[in-house]
């Protein structure tokens, strides 16, 4: 186990173990996330704080909740041998976390044999999707990569009609070449509108031994294109910002696509008015009593700012599921399954958080993202409209005046 999986863990079992006196079993939960990875470190201090908050007010069923966060370095291998330790080893009773789809992919063969209930955080890729027909015990958050290339375009739309000088048909995609990358990119060519025109090439992410972006970043010069996004991760950032300066290559609008961006990303130039999509960021703190609750908790147990928008979706599963269990009385899992189904979660995202079906499964949670910008090292939400903290700036690092988005 790393050294930041081990501080992580550590962390949960001084936090959530119980008094001696307390001699109930407690409900375990077992989560795998990959902690070189911002985004799940992110994720697994969110679901900590969370469970930490619930026992604090007295548990679940008059038992504690305990967290077992494994670290699956975003390596499939790695992956599915962690579920397979957290189901037969240290026997949790709940499955939660997750971030990379192709490590998800090689969990979720080990996740049929068992059957527990489960609310994942993350994985955007379709092919999970597909992976999970007809499995009841599934409960997925983040929105599947075909919903979010429809809400991207629906956004990019009502930029459009509000501000005639964004020109946006002319794309070009570069995407990591796993099943994150190549299916965010398969499901926004197929929901392109006829008048948008797409090219778009792979990388090999440095998050899987990659880091050279110089001949995907020249293709994309070439064309010459509108608006040119990147899908990838934490990793690939500041490395493609850092190519990209030295090519010249400054496109009207520079869409960067990770699950997460590093803690000091925002301090450097480079970041300033890329464009990104996320369900959170931290200019959203006073949006609701919900996100301000989640921002103050979170900067009180950590000293620090949350970063990633997988960690109030994590966070949200964790009080999600407890809810469930109170309403179904029970660990018993048909009553639980029902109990989930009928969630109205109040979340941090601003948003309620329902399940319904999706194309494939049956408890679908999130249906989209916002469009956010860097702007003076803060992420700031642009659309939708009705959340938007800040003025969009355009082009890319330009010094002209922004436009309100509203």
């Amino acid at each position: 186990m790393s050294k930041c999986a081990f501080s992580i863990l550590a962390f949960a079992i001084a936090a959530f173990s119980g008094s001696a006196a307390n001699a109930v079993e407690p409900i375990k939960l077992g989560a795998t996330v990959p902690l070189n990875d911002i985004t799940g470190r992110d994720s697994a201090k969110a679901m900590a704080l969370a469970i930490k908050e619930i026992n604090q007010a007295g548990g679940v069923l008059g038992r504690r909740l305990e967290l077992i966060v494994l670290d699956d370095e975003m390596d499939p291998g790695k992956g599915a041998a962690a579920i397979e330790k957290l189901a037969t080893v240290d026997k949790v009773d709940f499955f939660v976390g997750g971030m990379s789809s192709s490590v998800h992919l090689s969990q979720i063969p080990v996740m049929k044999k068992y059957n527990k209930v489960t609310l994942w955080s993350g994985a955007a890729s379709s092919k999970v999707e597909r992976a999970l027909k007809d499995q009841d015990w599934y409960f997925h958050l983040h929105p599947w990569d075909y919903q979010q290339a429809q809400a991207y375009i629906a956004g990019w739309q009502a930029i459009g009609n509000k501000y005639p000088e964004v020109k946006m048909q002319k794309w070009f995609y570069a995407y990591e070449d796993g099943a994150f990358g190549f299916t965010t990119f398969k499901a926004f060519s197929e929901a392109l509108p006829k008048e948008w025109t797409l090219q778009g090439a792979f990388f090999k992410s440095a998050s899987s031994g990659g880091g050279d972006y110089r001949g995907v970043l020249k293709r994309a010069k070439e064309e010459n294109p509108d608006i040119f996004v990147w899908a990838g991760y934490e990793a690939d950032a500041a490395l493609i910002m850092k190519f990209a300066k030295e090519i010249d290559f400054h496109p009207a609008v520079f869409i960067g696509s990770p699950p997460g961006w590093a803690a000091d990303f925002g301090k450097s130039s480079m970041s300033e008015n890329v464009v990104c999509y996320a369900t959170w960021s931290t200019s959203m703190k006073g949006f609701s009593k919900a996100s301000r609750r989640y921002y103050d908790a979170y900067k009180t147990e950590f000293n620090t700012e949350p970063n990633s928008y997988l960690g109030p979706l994590s966070y949200s599963s964790i009080h999600m599921l407890a809810e469930a269990i109170k309403k179904a009385g029970s660990l018993d899992k048909n009553a639980l399954i029902a109990a989930l189904e009928k969630t109205k979660y109040v979340s941090p995202l601003g948003e309620t958080i329902t399940f319904a079906p999706s194309k494939i499964i049956k408890h679908q949670g999130l249906r989209g993202q916002k469009i956010m910008q860097w702007q003076n090292g803060i992420l700031q939400v642009i659309w939708p409209f009705e959340y938007a903290t800040a003025k969009l700036v355009h082009p890319y690092q330009s010094k002209a005046k922004p436009w309100l988005a509203q």
